[in-house]
């Protein structure tokens, strides 16, 4: 980074810090964005004439109070985001060491309404995670059986009233997993269908009564040193070594929301994509 570079960023947190003390306003996404789009431009590096590297890892930090207010959104937020570097560096043909990975931190040295983005290029710096999406609310897998259910020993618990007390059981071996209903009264569905045992699979989404849980393999936020053993890639999921489990039926893909001019939620919930039409001219 030149000194230019330096200059021009302490004039603009100078400015925001003003603005954001003037004017009391949170921090939105689509600041986010724009400002990763513009990290990756100036973090971009030319390595020949071919080639130039970008980074990859994007450390943004906000104040706790609007902290808060984006970690409400789930796991939603941070995997929008990433869409957003892998298709602002596809758009400027640069090339990233490992998977794009974004975390929104808690800063207690920032005012509400104030950020800023600490951009790296980190090789291999994906340390890939199970994990189960329920409610906008993510759930680590750990090696071995986690349980899911309206019991209070589970390791997974839902509300749900169609749920038993011990409804399934996800296993997880550290590359492959499978799910298995516990002989439910309601059962367990995938696209609609009930199943004993399937593999799992990322982006699969299991429904117990009115709840769906989505498995994931997300970035973990680990350190460069630690992480530059890790594969850049997900690993592949399949059953577990010795089980017959049946392939689940294809997932269908949801359909689009409307486009709008700002992002909306939903009457069920649901956060649409931050990276829309009214984005890309950021």
């Amino acid at each position: 980074m030149g000194i230019l570079d330096s200059v021009e960023r302490g004039l603009e947190r100078a400015v925001n810090g003003a603005f954001a003390r003037t004017f009391r306003s949170g921090v939105q996404p689509v600041e986010i964005a724009s400002a990763i789009k513009r990290e990756l431009d100036i973090g971009a590096v030319v390595v020949d004439r071919d080639r130039v590297l970008a980074p990859n890892h994007f450390v943004v930090r906000v104040a706790e109070k609007d902290a808060a207010r984006l970690q409400a959104l789930g796991a939603t937020l941070e995997q929008e985001l990433r869409s957003v570097v892998m298709k602002h560096a596809k758009r400027g043909n640069y090339q990233l060491l490992g998977e794009a990975d974004v975390e929104v931190r808690a800063d207690r040295e920032l005012t509400a309404g104030v950020f800023e983005v600490d951009a790296t290029r980190v090789e291999g710096a994906v340390d890939w995670i199970a994990a189960i999406d329920v409610d906008g609310v993510r759930h680590e897998l750990k090696r071995g059986t986690t349980t899911v259910g309206r019991g209070t020993d589970c390791g997974i618990r839902i509300g749900d009233t169609a749920a038993s007390r011990q409804h399934l059981n996800l296993l997880w071996d550290g590359t492959a997993g499978l799910a298995r209903d516990l002989g439910s009264t309601n059962g367990s569905k995938i696209n609609g269908e009930r199943f004993r045992e399937a593999a799992l699979a990322p982006g699969i989404v299991i429904t117990i009564g009115q709840t769906a849980l989505q498995f994931q393999l997300v970035p973990g936020h680990s350190s460069g040193s630690a992480a530059a053993a890790r594969p850049a890639t997900p690993p592949p999921t399949s059953a577990l070594p010795n089980r017959q489990a049946p392939t689940p039926p294809p997932v269908s893909a949801p359909a689009p929301e409307p486009r709008s001019a700002r992002p909306e939620t939903g009457a069920a919930g649901k956060t649409p994509g931050i990276d829309q039409d009214f984005w890309s001219g950021l």
